[in-house]
Order: C-alpha cells, then sequence, then structure tokens
C-alpha cells in the first residue's frame, strides 16, 4: 500500500486550472447529452382503456386521476358530456370519449376512472374503463396520425390523444 502523496498519481503533474475546468464542462455536456437523447427517445404517457380500445395521454397534461364515483351527472346535458368532477383545484365537465370517437358502450357501469387533464387555462376529464398507468412508448415508432384527435399512433394501436384538439369546442359538436 503506498502512502498518499505518493505513487502514480504523485508523479502525473496536476491539471491547470483552465484544463480542470475544460474537462469538468466536456464530462457535463456528456451527461447532459445522455439524458437529452433517453428522454427524446420515448415519450411518456398515461395509457388507459375505454370502449375496447387503448388511448394514451402525455403524462405532462395529466394532472389527477379520480375515481369515477367523483362524477356527478349534469342534467340536460349532451351525450358527450358525462357530468362534472371536484378535483384538487377546481371543477372540471368530464368527457365521453366512447361518445365523442363511435365507440360502442355507452353509461356509468363501465367507467372505473377519470383523468383529468390540464393544459394552461383548460382543463377536464376523459372517463376511462382501466386505467394502466405510465408507459414509455419508443419514438421511432410512433406514426402521425392523419385525422381525429390524435398525435400518435403506437405499432401496438395505442392512440395519444392531442389534448388541445380534444380539448377545442369543433371537437365536441360546439
Amino acid at each position: 500500500m503506498t502512502a498518499p502523496g505518493q505513487g502514480r498519481d504523485a508523479l502525473e503533474p496536476a491539471p491547470s486550472p483552465e484544463a480542470r475546468r475544460r474537462i469538468l464542462e466536456e464530462r457535463a455536456q456528456a451527461i447532459a447529452d445522455a439524458r437529452e437523447t433517453s428522454a427524446v427517445a420515448t415519450l411518456p404517457v398515461v395509457a388507459f382503456s375505454l370502449g375496447g380500445e387503448r388511448y394514451g395521454v402525455p403524462v405532462e397534461d395529466v394532472f389527477q386521476i379520480l375515481d369515477a364515483q367523483a362524477l356527478s351527472p349534469l342534467p340536460a346535458a349532451p351525450p358527450w358530456l358525462l357530468g362534472a368532477a371536484a378535483t384538487r383545484a377546481r371543477v372540471v365537465p368530464v368527457l365521453d370519449l366512447r361518445q365523442l370517437l363511435g365507440l360502442d358502450g355507452g353509461g356509468m357501469s363501465d367507467l372505473a376512472k377519470i383523468l383529468v387533464v390540464d393544459r394552461g387555462d383548460e382543463a377536464f376529464g376523459l372517463a376511462a374503463e382501466v386505467v394502466e398507468g405510465q408507459v414509455e412508448l419508443p419514438r421511432e415508432g410512433l406514426s402521425t396520425a392523419v385525422d381525429g384527435p390524435f398525435a400518435w399512433i403506437a405499432p401496438d394501436r395505442l392512440a395519444v390523444l392531442d389534448i388541445g384538439k380534444l380539448g377545442a369546442p369543433a371537437a365536441l359538436g360546439g
């Protein structure tokens, strides 16, 4: 065993302050590049099922997930508006994607969860039968959706919703 200050390290001169700073900057850039590459490589979504189909909402748009028991019906509401739910921050309308997308099913008995999405000043709930949880979708496998309120379609047919399109009045028939 060598004493501190002896051995191979003791024979090499310490790098100058400029060289040390350059080495540290290069290492920091390499770490930042690696993190950026892994962040860009996947799209994190909250996946859920409804009407026999699978959908996803980008994680950054999900504010809260509630039990469907939190839903209060609204009298004389259009069929695509199931009711309203109280979240941590406000009361939000809850949409029935089955009605908006022309899917089979209907009624409250099939619905178990509400995904509350929040994008800027717009917030609403999406009724779901099952919430699978967070899924990392490889970006290179995603196809751009051609129509509807979708941003991407994954190889396993999971459709990623475009919350901006879904919340637009034209998408809701209004």
